[in-house]
């Protein structure tokens, strides 16, 4: 006869997918059961840790734990991509804007320098210290990039996080703060921008996942062309550069990269890389207009709204080309014999 217990306990396995249900759901019911009291089953309830753990083992068997079907192999090899190339995009901005700044500030006499340092000093010792979390802990992002490489997941979880947390500060102070704040959607899409990486690491580079590598290339090698690639676009057309401008052109190169490679030498290509280019180019797209829209109609922000244009026409054409490549790609693998 069920017990209400085992009832319950049956309730939170559905959280898991039906192929892992089907091998493993009598087991692992029967290993809740066997050290509980047979008088009070009906009194109790699964606890607080045995639910997180079946979810986190949900998460897990959806993507690409061993033996998971096919579909979930392929997510979970999308899940992968899509964070190791975001966290790549955002650990090169977070070390090369604040080198950039750093050196025009310091090299362009004493009232450059007043200014840098203004940001942080004579505003109170809150805004003082968000001024300098702000600066300090997206260098998390460069720090998760390499400890996920060299396989230290633990720690490439705990930068992602810590360098997503000041995207999250504008959001916080709009609730406490009766001045409304400026351009909610950019804030809104760069919140979205750094925690859906973030938690894309944290969830698909699980303890059973294959060890993260890179396409092409070592780790310290496509970091320096990221970087440059990202400095250079910031240096070259400074009138149009924003918070979105440095990653989206990297995305560009990247991704133009990748379907001439596709095209070369489609035997090496792992199976959901394009879909996963492809939400990410969304992800920066989507930022890239919040943060255009709102200059659009603005006297002399020519410049700044048409090279925002123009790099959008280029994110949307390269993320439809992704799309329709990944498309493509599933189902050449579907037909496979």
């Amino acid at each position: 006869m069920t017990t209400l217990l085992e009832a319950r306990y049956r309730s939170v396995l559905r959280l898991l997918p039906a192929y892992y249900r089907r091998e493993r759901e009598e087991e692992m019911v029967e290993t809740y059961l066997e050290d509980l009291d047979r008088d009070t089953l009906d009194q109790s309830r699964p606890t607080l840790g045995e639910v997180a753990s079946i979810a986190g083992l949900a998460v897990r068997s959806r993507l690409g734990a061993a033996g998971a079907p096919r579909p979930y192999v392929l997510l979970g090899s999308a899940a992968r991509l899509f964070a190791l190339a975001a966290v790549l995009l955002l650990a090169a901005s977070a070390v090369v804007e604040p080198v950039l700044q750093l050196t025009w500030s310091f090299t362009r006499g004493g009232a450059e320098r007043r200014w840098f340092v203004s940001g942080f000093i004579g505003h109170g010792v809150l805004a003082g210290t968000v001024a300098v979390a702000q600066w300090i802990l997206p260098l998390g992002w460069a720090a998760a990039y390499f400890a996920l490489l060299y396989g230290r997941r633990r720690l490439a979880r705990i930068g992602v996080l810590v360098a997503a947390l000041p995207t999250l500060w504008p959001l916080l102070r709009s609730v406490t703060d009766v001045t409304p704040l400026p351009e909610p959607s950019f804030v809104a899409a760069l919140a979205l921008l750094a925690w859906l990486p973030a938690l894309a690491l944290c969830a698909a580079h699980h303890r059973d996942a294959p060890p993260a590598r890179l396409p092409a290339g070592t780790p310290g090698l496509v970091f320096m062309a990221t970087c440059v690639v990202t400095g250079a676009s910031l240096v070259l057309l400074p009138a149009v550069s924003d918070l979105v401008w440095g990653p989206a052109n990297c995305f560009v190169v990247g991704a133009l990269g990748w379907l001439l490679w596709r095209v070369r030498r489609t035997d090496r290509v792992a199976p959901g890389d394009g879909l996963a280019l492809a939400v990410l180019g969304l992800l920066l797209l989507a930022a890239r207009v919040a943060a255009l829209y709102p200059w659009i109609r603005l006297p002399g922000a020519a410049p700044y709204v048409n090279g925002g244009l123009v790099q959008t026409a280029a994110l949307a054409l390269l993320t439809m080309l992704l799309t329709l490549a990944g498309r493509r790609e599933l189902v050449a693998r579907r037909t496979a014999p």
